[in-house]
């Protein structure tokens, strides 16, 4: 007699969530249910993170070896799904990366595992005193939620879509036919504030960026400032990201029109190449026609980082995955592996 299917609900349908509930529905023995306010394809809104996300995989893991393990299991999954020829290939595009630093970072830079890697200390851009560059993949977010949602489905997910005020909604059945066997929590920056949870290391990290039309831009790029950090990210669509800002504690929900010129001006002094071809000598004026939408999201950063850990509340498994800050993306699947483990140890 084969063993009962066991019900499992994830709070929260962002990048993390999404990918949390594919890998624990398509490994068998479970029926996922994602429970969210928003979900990919809603109007894109402060409440909803993903969405802003540029995004690339530009590993942030300074001397931190489990995340940097967590991010290196990400991109393997996702250089494999990028593959030319793969069904998954239009969701990303191969890229050429180069990361610029005007201090000597404190730790090695993270990317010694990637693709075609080499540390540079000559034919450096002026002002800085060190370069990685290798291949790397960018992700075309609007795109790639969605299809993380549909494989979900394909697979026998459910959504249901509800704004929670507290985990025992869901632990006590409210939302489904019965009470879930356990509950994963991918809740984002609303781990702050969701009760039964209320982690008030949860913090926003507030992101601002400009989307322009640039096809012609095939590379990334990211200059690693004393105070900020400026970067280009291409997206196969021909769409390029322009960002952006790490503001820490900043719950300010608009872009900000003063932030926008200055990442327009940093933006074209780090890549002239973004000005339509045959501009000489372009200026940030000669990207304002090439504007799509201004972005700004709060990235779900954590004092102390991810909180990847089981706990029991009435008699139910809890487990967490939730904090990610800025690297959502870059440590998705690795995140997503670590919590079916915890949930698979509960039994």
């Amino acid at each position: 007699m084969s063993e009962r299917v066991k019900g499992v609900v994830v709070i929260g349908a962002g990048v993390v969530g999404l990918t949390t509930a594919i890998r624990i529905q398509e490994h068998g023995g479970y029926h996922v249910t994602i429970v969210a306010e928003t979900v990919p394809g809603d109007t894109k809104s402060i409440r909803y993170t993903s969405p802003w996300a540029g995004a690339h995989h530009v590993s942030a893991a300074f001397g931190d070896l489990k995340l940097k393990q967590l991010d290196k299991e990400t991109f393997d999954i996702m250089w494999e799904m990028s593959k030319a020829g793969s069904e998954t290939e239009g969701l990303f595009l191969r890229v050429h990366q180069t990361d610029y630093y005007e201090v000597q970072p404190s730790q090695d830079v993270p990317f010694e595992w990637m693709p075609n890697f080499q540390l540079l200390r000559t034919d450096l851009i002026e002002g800085t005193v060190l370069a990685a560059s290798f291949a790397t993949i960018t992700i075309d977010t609007p795109v790639y939620l969605p299809y993380l949602l549909a494989r979900f489905l394909a697979k026998g997910g459910s959504v249901i879509r509800s704004s929670l005020q507290h985990i025992s909604q869901v632990l006590e059945g409210a939302l489904t036919a019965s009470k879930p066997d356990a509950l994963v929590v991918c809740a984002g920056i609303g781990a702050r504030f969701l009760g039964g949870v209320e982690d008030k290391d949860v913090h926003p990290i507030r992101g601002q960026t400009v989307l322009i039309r640039a096809p012609w831009v095939k590379f990334g790029r990211t200059l690693n400032g004393k105070g900020e950090v400026t970067y280009i990210i291409p997206r196969r669509s021909g769409d390029v990201i322009l960002g952006g800002t790490r503001d820490v504690d900043d719950w300010y929900p608009k872009p900000r029109p003063e932030t926008k010129i200055e990442i327009l001006k940093r933006s074209i002094a780090l890549a002239p190449e973004l000005a339509p071809p045959g501009i000489k000598n372009p200026t940030y004026e000669d990207l304002i026609p090439l504007v799509i939408e201004d972005g700004c999201g709060l990235r779900p950063g954590r004092k102390g980082g991810i909180r990847l850990e089981r706990e029991t509340v009435s008699g139910i498994p809890v487990i967490h995955n939730y904090g990610h800050g800025g690297y959502g993306y870059q440590s998705s699947w690795g995140s997503a592996f670590v919590a079916l483990k915890l949930l698979d140890g509960a039994w």
